[in-house]
């Protein structure tokens, strides 16, 4: 049993030796064939990676089978898988990476610097759109918010408040007449001031 384990350890160590391989490869691009330096090629799987130089080429030991993924900033990334059945314990390979158009950044249109009356002349006419200040400035505005009363309709607790209110009124009066406002100077006031502000005008003329 003592002879056995030996033995069985040197084959295994046989067998591993034998799976290792030495590869050499190149990082290029598949449209003009141009170096592709610092490309990232790593071992899926595992936590070997290396680096191409600024030839493009890289040297990594591997394993019999092993699958590469080779990545580049602009480029779509790729696998290349080493074949298992291989001879010796060298191989070599060209990586070929195609362009990644889909994160492109748009053209950019280069001008000639306008003259000084161009600039004056677009500066006066040019428009701005209105920040947060602006914006809440005009949605806070008197008249913006009569014209949000009359378009809005009425919320649970006014109509509720507003309901509650007339049920106490009529139960107030039951039994008598309720006074008219025609004679109520106060109610006459309120309504001026109402007619003066334009809270009767139509939405259309509120809008003008």
């Amino acid at each position: 049993m003592i002879g056995i384990l030996p033995a069985r350890a040197f084959a295994q160590f046989e067998n591993f030796k034998d799976s290792v391989v030495q590869l050499v490869g190149v990082v290029m691009t598949a449209d003009s064939l141009r170096a592709l330096p610092g490309a990232t090629v790593m071992v899926k799987g595992e936590k070997r990676a290396t680096i191409a130089n600024e030839q493009g080429v890289f040297s990594i030991v591997v394993l019999k089978g092993d699958t590469l993924q080779i990545t580049y900033v602009g480029y779509t990334p790729m696998e290349k898988s080493i074949p298992a059945n291989i001879g010796g314990n060298q191989y070599s390979l060209v990586a070929l990476m195609a362009q990644d158009t889909s994160n492109l950044l748009p053209a950019l249109i280069l001008k000639p610097r306008p003259t000084r009356a161009q600039f004056e002349r677009d500066f006066v006419t040019m428009k701005f759109e209105d920040d947060a200040l602006a914006t809440a400035t005009k949605n806070t505005d008197a008249k913006t918010r009569r014209r949000l009363m009359r378009a809005l309709p009425r919320s649970a607790a006014e109509i509720t408040s507003y309901q509650l209110s007339q049920q106490a009124r009529n139960m107030y009066y039951t039994g008598q007449a309720p006074p008219q406002n025609i004679f109520n100077i106060a109610a006459w006031n309120e309504f001026i001031k109402a007619w003066k502000r334009g809270d009767f005008k139509n939405q259309d003329n509120s809008d003008q």
